[in-house]
């Protein structure tokens, strides 16, 4: 008994602690993303009215977390749907500041989150982004604060840097997903109301991850489950998601890819989500490419992958290979193109092309040499690369990428360096070769 009692009072303390322990062991501050969702995982209608799915005492919960929080972070889409207040409401005491993230800035001038009387804002962006509406925020007492690149682990060990302890996140689906696939949720306060609201495009609380398996899902830990009024609070830790660092080619491997990599002097990149700071790199990253198809028509694909998935069936004249290539064109997103092409390839793989095996790493060349040849920007981008060696970090596609430990091929990094090779010693002209510019 007495064991027990030192166990929950030890347990106590870390809970308690919490906070100071996760900022010092991680460099960022404790971040908490909470939601609340219907029974069948919708944070809102398909027409984006959320008020309100939880009820007022779950509502009172969230206040009290806000209290106990340094700040709020919502993202644009939040505060466009929903024009939030982010504020305590407990009738005194610790008020957090507010915290947006908005990388265009395309954001309402009307907006209570630029009433600055009870609290602060902060308004984090990329650089550049919206000179006269940053003049405008300024104008109202709103900081604004510019990152290069925007994404949540430069935000976090910014605000680390500025001394903050606990950050709140009550954003959306797609910006919660970026802030768990950064590796800054420590833990998750979900509130499940007894409503079905159902809608096929109604979002949902986490956006794409990148995963296509349920192997792959990401567990919590102490888990614990409460009732609040007519709704269920399930609260735990987010463990943290594997380490993707993959081990890199060897030197000889690397030079005879790149020869601009120098042995012993040359930085590694590492890219996987296309929020990632080089996750352009990525063949998921939304940008349309124009490409001839069997004819020499030129057709545009939403993604890198969208043509890639495509190219699994193509020249195959059953009709459900036909049918399974313009679903891929028409898929929403690049993760769900990809579902599409692995999923018909597993269950069907006599619609797969017989030499698949042998031109797949050709077919992913010319899309990627299409893609970074059309867009300046992303041209440029790697070409600032050179001297670094490229590795796509995915702990999951040991072909394309590095692998959890390391086991991983990484082709699609060397087919960038490859690439980035061949532009560094090429005209231009010539580089515009295997696609149509858009």
């Amino acid at each position: 008994m007495q064991s027990k009692i030192v166990e929950e009072a030890r347990k106590a303390c870390l809970l308690v602690n919490l906070p100071l322990i996760y900022r010092a062991a991680s460099r960022v501050p404790f971040s908490v993303l909470k939601y609340a969702m219907t029974l069948d995982g919708k944070i809102a209608a398909s027409s984006g009215h959320a008020a309100w799915i939880s009820s007022k005492l779950s509502r009172n919960r969230v206040f009290e977390l806000r209290g106990r929080s340094d700040a709020i972070i919502v993202g644009g889409n939040t505060m466009r749907r929903d024009d939030p207040r982010l504020t305590a409401r407990h009738g005194g005491g610790h008020m957090p500041i507010r915290i947006v993230m908005s990388q265009t800035l395309d954001l309402p001038k009307e907006a209570n989150l630029w009433d600055l009387s009870e609290v602060s804002t902060i308004v984090v962006t990329q650089r550049g982004a919206r000179r006269s509406f940053q003049r405008f925020l300024a104008s109202k007492g709103v900081e604004v604060v510019e990152f290069d690149i925007l994404n949540p682990r430069d935000v976090m060990e910014y605000f680390h840097d500025r001394g903050y302890l606990s950050i709140l996140w009550e954003c959306g689906g797609t910006l919660a997903a970026s802030a768990i696939s950064s590796g800054v949720i420590h833990k998750v306060f979900a509130f499940v109301a007894p409503k079905i609201i159902g809608g096929k495009n109604a979002p949902s609380p986490v956006g794409e991850l990148g995963m296509v398996e349920m192997s792959q899902a990401l567990d919590l830990i102490d888990v614990c489950f409460e009732q609040v009024g007519p709704d269920m609070l399930i609260s735990g830790f987010l463990q943290p998601i594997p380490d993707l660092t993959p081990t890199i080619p060897s030197e000889d491997e690397t030079f005879a890819i790149d020869p601009t990599v120098i042995p012993f002097e040359s930085s590694i990149i590492f890219f996987y989500k296309t929020w990632d700071p080089y996750g352009a790199f990525s063949n998921f990253s939304p940008h349309p490419i124009q490409m001839p198809d069997e004819d020499s028509n030129y057709a545009t694909w939403s993604s890198v992958e969208h043509y890639y998935q495509a190219n699994k069936f193509l020249g195959i004249s059953n009709p459900m290979a036909q049918d399974c290539i313009e679903q891929i064109k028409l898929a929403k997103s690049p993760e769900e193109a990809a579902r599409m092409g692995r999923l018909t390839q597993r269950r069907h793989p006599n619609l797969v092309r017989s030499d698949w095996e042998s031109v797949k790493i050709d077919v992913m060349y010319r899309a990627l040499k299409c893609k970074f040849s059309i867009y300046p920007h992303l041209n440029s981008m790697l070409l600032s690369t050179a001297g670094s060696v490229l590795v796509e970090a995915s702990p999951h596609d040991l072909f394309w990428g590095g692998g959890r430990d390391g086991e991983g091929l990484n082709y699609l990094g060397r087919l960038l360096m490859q690439l980035r090779s061949e532009f560094l010693g090429e005209s231009p002209a010539a580089s515009e070769s295997t696609c149509l510019a858009l």
